[in-house]
């Protein structure tokens, strides 16, 4: 049997397929990537950074692509298949810790552990042994968390909101310590002025986000972007009116939390209802 023929040469991995076809399409029509922004009413830099694979871009800016080079439902087909491109999900991550560190302001809500941001060593040990990391990965893993609650300090933090599942607060350490320690450093981040702590508590009921971990990042261009998480997979969301629907949902939510004053004393509740000492 012969070998196969390579018909065209391009890339098999649906995301960098469709960043090549921008940029053969872009070349074709003569454009600019300055051109394309005031064509298309898009900063220039967004088109950039989809051909270069930093990020897809949204469904309605494809869409208007699609119409500018007259490609119909072809070009929409590559990007659906490119937002389901396994690499995708480690490429999101990635492009979401960079906006993290540039975020004007952060809020977030966390359904079973306390955010990256605000997690202890000994917690974030525990956390990512758990999922599977070993030996110096794990190390690397866990230095890079900690190194993360920087962002949250120095001169001129951004502001932090974030609330919590009271399951967040039942789900202990296995070191009793530990846990109080975890639960101390919340209590002490709470009292920071640039941090603001809810803690939503049980039988408040259902809502939008009882499964999901989420999120919203305020950008210096006055975009927000929001990055969700399951148990199965991570994803970084752009789209306007998906972030929009976040954004209700978790609005909906802080409605039904405690006031940052009535959550500290939650947790210093529970910090005294526990053991100093661990029992032997």
């Amino acid at each position: 049997m012969p070998p196969r023929r390579v018909v065209t040469g391009r890339s098999k991995e649906p995301r960098k397929r469709f960043a090549e076809e921008l940029r053969l399409l872009r070349a074709q029509k003569g454009d600019s990537l300055r051109k394309l922004g005031e064509v298309l009413g898009w900063d220039a830099s967004l088109f950039g950074k989809m051909e270069s694979g930093k990020t897809i871009g949204s469904p309605e800016v494809v869409e208007a692509l699609a119409q500018h080079y007259g490609t119909e439902e072809w070009l929409l087909t590559l990007w659906e298949l490119a937002v389901g491109d396994p690499t995708q999900f480690k490429e999101q991550y990635r492009r979401y810790m960079s906006l993290e560190r540039e975020a004007m302001s952060l809020w977030q809500y966390s359904v079973r552990r306390p955010p990256g941001l605000l997690q202890t060593a000994a917690y974030a040990r525990e956390a990512l042994a758990a999922g599977g990391h070993r030996g110096k990965e794990l190390d690397e893993q866990v230095d890079a968390r900690v190194d993360r609650r920087n962002l949250l300090e120095g001169d001129d933090p951004p502001p932090f909101r974030v609330i919590l599942c009271e399951a967040v607060l039942r789900n202990s350490l296995r070191n009793p310590l530990e846990w109080r320690e975890q639960l101390q450093h919340l209590v002490d981040a709470s009292e920071r002025p640039n941090i603001t702590l809810h803690v939503l508590p049980f039988g408040t009921g259902l809502h939008g986000l009882d499964s999901t971990d989420v999120m919203f990042l305020r950008l210096l261009d006055g975009s927000t972007v929001a990055y969700v998480e399951t148990d199965v997979r991570g994803e970084l969301i752009e789209e306007n009116h998906r972030v929009e629907r976040l954004q209700r949902r978790y609005d909906a939510v802080r409605d039904l939390a405690l006031s940052p004053a009535e959550s500290q004393k939650f947790i210093t509740r529970l910090l005294e209802e526990m053991p100093c000492e661990p029992s032997t």
